[in-house]
């Protein structure tokens, strides 16, 4: 040990001295440790010593008499032992630290077993079999049968009862209704002695429909007719025209792509793009555009791959693919990383489409929902057959040479990989160049489909993995969706039955499913509110929040199924209630109160019983998204681009930002300036590196389900308002746009601007004072003013 010390650098021979010291005194302790624990006859020891202690104190709770076991930890077997359970190894042989029996025992705050501690002597006989070797004679004690968990009790929690059309509701003011959806409202507004707002002026309710559902301003043309003639038939025709119009896809598809974490690369470090992964933006587009039944979108895109070769189908499928994958070099089919891509893909279904936390339950059973972790694992086997697949769409001979060429130099780069990650200094930097040569010269995939298919050759059985390690799997399990969910005679199928994800589509949009409607109602009511009646949309199960109108949450999904799952004809009913056409001031901002409550009592009321606005007694103001301000700013500006999608579009961004990538050649700018001014929905969707103007607007990460965006205020808003390259070039172009399109007089210019930006015409104080800021600093300042304004940054 000394020689060896002395070989290295930068040692001084007093560190060789003391860290030799150091290092036998070390050994000498270890052996002396061993040897006051070693046990004479260890098995005997353990009959004696241990077994005993086990069978009185432990078995109870930890072993397979226990009526449920605890921890998910058996102690009445050699295996169990080693296993552990829900924390972790019970006994490591040989290691005092790290055996969790031995610390339980120990505990003082949590003592092992609570009611009773054992003795010192009996804790100090368990640290001497395990520090020397915890020989454990007993054989593994066989697994008994599952048990299916008894769910009666279980279904009777609101979300997991069936759909039935309730009881329309008796109201005071029946006159104020307008929808089935105005009396379950009102029911609950009368109950509470509240009472709903007056209706919006007709230049507020515009720009709130066409926002909500074109995510546009309105044209200067639908105000001048609207404001003209703004009765309730007038309005109907506006909702049709908005839900016919193609920008209604663009704009209801955000939503669900949030809610798939949709992105267009792979994240982590690599964060390589994926082949035209695009098109599935378009699906999605396109499936609203044209009504597609939600049971038939979903039904494509959890199995389009079993239902046909239509490249529709395999784009849909897509949805597979859009979970975040780590990519190591050379190491890209270990256990691990597969169980990723498997975990990805059974969350997504509990998030999105089922409203609950079902990743909860990878490692354990749900600790509130009644979630086996068995059940986990069995809804994981309905996609366990997926594997990625990239449908050229070249013809056959090329597609094989490019393959095989982008196989070759793939290969070669892994290899390179695997050795830079041992090198320093020059002979890395040459490694690296090697490497990003070889990355230039692999052929481009082409025109691509981006989907998976089932491959039963290298699918396996999935089993129950402890801990959700992949390295320690338990029992094997078969396809069922989750027992809460189903019907009790509905069995568990073998792994490698046919067409399974179909089945278990066909199980999801079952119109007897008591999840899947109300979930998708509860985001369509939550889009036009800005909060659900379930205000934890992914999360249904009893640690989210309850339904504020139970009733009308189940009155809409029964309706949403009973019109064949169609999308427009709900949003319709519901932009034409009565609560939805509410000002965004209260009743006690203008309205009175027939009950005879002074302002001020009324007001107070309102705080007191509904601070949160829950209730809908007036419409709830909210900011506009990042995709939303951009994309008006470039209808106002006159500068929108409105080609409907395509390959996606990248726009320039510091480049500081873009040398942080593992390769900046990912964020090639579009080279088309037209490009630069398509809507937001086309922008290139990267993980790791979001536009700044939109991560700034709160646009979420795509590492998870966004079920709801948060809205924040800060200053990096107004910063990039006031000083960005988006917000000054629009502001220019605005500038341009109104001395054009008024006769240069300045109360003409205002007008025009005002009606461009906060859709109404400027308060007489407003036109004054813009006179005076645009003589004093000029148009384009007043423009960029105008962008920052509260009116154009929020719908009322």
């Amino acid at each position: 040990m000394l020689n060896y010390l002395a070989s290295r650098r930068r040692v001084t021979p007093s560190c060789q001295l003391a860290v030799g010291l150091l290092v036998l005194s070390s050994v000498a302790h270890a052996q002396e440790t061993v040897q006051e624990a070693r046990v004479e006859e260890p098995s005997k020891f353990f009959e004696q010593k241990i077994l005993p202690v086990l069978v009185s104190k432990c078995y109870a709770c930890h072993s397979q008499q226990a009526e449920e076991l605890e921890g998910s930890l058996r102690l009445d077997s050699r295996d169990g032992v080693r296993h552990g359970g829900d924390s972790g190894p019970a006994v490591v042989p040989g290691s005092e630290s790290q055996s969790l029996l031995l610390t339980a025992m120990r505990s003082k705050d949590n003592p092992m077993p609570p009611d009773d501690p054992l003795s010192a002597e009996v804790v100090e006989d368990f640290r001497s079999w395990i520090v020397s070797g915890a020989v454990d004679p007993r054989d593994a004690v066989e697994e008994l049968p599952y048990r299916e968990p008894d769910y009666r009790e279980s279904r009777k929690y609101w979300a997991f009862q069936p759909v039935l059309p309730p009881t329309m509701p008796e109201v005071h003011n029946p006159n104020w209704c307008s929808s089935p959806i105005d009396h379950f409202v009102l029911s609950r507004l009368e109950a509470e002695g509240l009472e709903p707002s007056r209706p919006a002026s007709p230049e507020v309710l515009l720009r709130r429909l066409t926002f909500d559902l074109t995510g546009l301003p309105p044209t200067l043309e639908q105000l001048d007719g609207f404001l003209q003639d703004p009765s309730d038939e007038a309005y109907r025709q506006i909702v049709d025209e908005l839900l016919d119009s193609p920008h209604y896809g663009e704009r209801q598809s955000q939503h669900w792509l949030d809610v798939v974490r949709y992105a267009e690369t792979e994240g982590f470090e690599y964060d390589r793009l994926m082949p035209d992964l695009w098109r599935y933006r378009d699906y999605v587009i396109a499936a609203f555009n044209s009504d597609k039944p939600y049971d038939q979108f979903l039904m494509e895109q959890i199995a389009g791959d079993e239902l046909g070769d239509e490249p529709e189908l395999r784009i849909a499928a897509g949805f597979h693919r859009l979970g975040a994958v780590r990519r190591n070099a050379g190491n890209q089919a270990v256990a691990s990383s597969r169980n990723e891509v498997l975990t990805e893909r059974t969350d997504i279904i509990g998030s999105a489409i089922l409203g609950l936390t079902v990743g909860c339950a990878r490692c354990h059973d749900h600790k509130f929902d009644p979630i086996p972790q068995r059940d986990y694992y069995r809804l994981q086997a309905f996609v366990a057959a997926t594997q990625e697949d990239n449908v050229s769409l070249r013809n056959g001979d090329e597609r094989q040479r490019l393959v095989a060429l982008r196989k070759e130099l793939e290969a070669k780069v892994d290899d390179l990989k695997v050795i830079v990650a041992n090198l320093d200094g020059d002979e890395e930097l040459r490694v690296k160049a090697e490497i990003q040569e070889l990355e230039a010269q692999m052929p481009p995939d082409g025109p691509t489909i981006c989907s998976v298919k089932n491959d039963w050759e290298s699918s396996t059985p999935v089993a129950l993995l402890k801990r959700g390690d992949p390295d320690l799997p338990g029992p094997t399990v078969g396809m069922r969706s989750l027992g809460v969910l189903s019907p009790d005679e509905r069995v568990e199928l073998p792994y490698d039955s046919p067409r399974p994800r179909s089945t278990l589509a066909q199980q999801l949009t079952d119109p007897r499913h008591p999840l899947t409607a109300r979930v998708m109602v509860n985001r369509i009511w939550q889009q036009h509110f800005g909060s659900g009646i379930v205000d934890t949309p992914n999360d249904f199960g009893k640690n989210g929040a309850r339904p504020s109108h139970p009733e009308l949450l189940d009155y809409l999904a029964d309706r949403f199924v009973q019109s064949g799952w169609q999308f427009k004809s709900l949003h319709r009913e519901i932009v034409t209630s009565s609560v939805y056409r509410q000002a965004s001031a209260g009743a006690d901002e203008g309205s009175g109160s027939d009950e005879g409550l002074g302002t001020d009592e009324l007001s107070s009321k309102l705080q007191t019983v509904d601070p949160k606005n829950r209730l809908l007694s007036h419409f709830s103001r909210r900011r506009l998204s990042g995709e939303e301000i951009r994309d008006a700013m470039l209808v106002i500006a006159g500068r929108l681009n409105s080609t409907l999608g395509g390959p996606s579009v990248v726009l320039p961004v510091e480049q500081e930002l873009v040398d942080q990538l593992y390769k900046p050649s990912q964020w090639e700018v579009t080279r088309d300036e037209q490009q630069h001014h398509r809507r937001s929905i086309y922008l290139l969707a990267k993980r790791n590196l979001r536009h700044p103007f939109m991560e700034v607007f709160d646009q979420p990460s795509s590492q998870t389900s966004c079920g709801v965006r948060q809205q924040s205020t800060h200053a990096r808003q107004a910063l990039e308002l006031l000083n960005g390259p988006i917000a000054n070039q629009l502001s220019s172009a605005l500038a341009s746009r109104l001395l054009r399109e008024s006769d240069g007089e300045s109360v003409s210019v205002v007008r025009r601007a005002y009606r461009l930006v906060t859709a109404r015409d400027p308060l007489t104080m407003e036109l004054k004072l813009s006179q005076e800021f645009i003589q004093e600093v000029g148009l384009e300042e007043f423009s960029l003013a105008l962008f920052n304004l509260n009116a154009f940054l929020y719908v009322e």
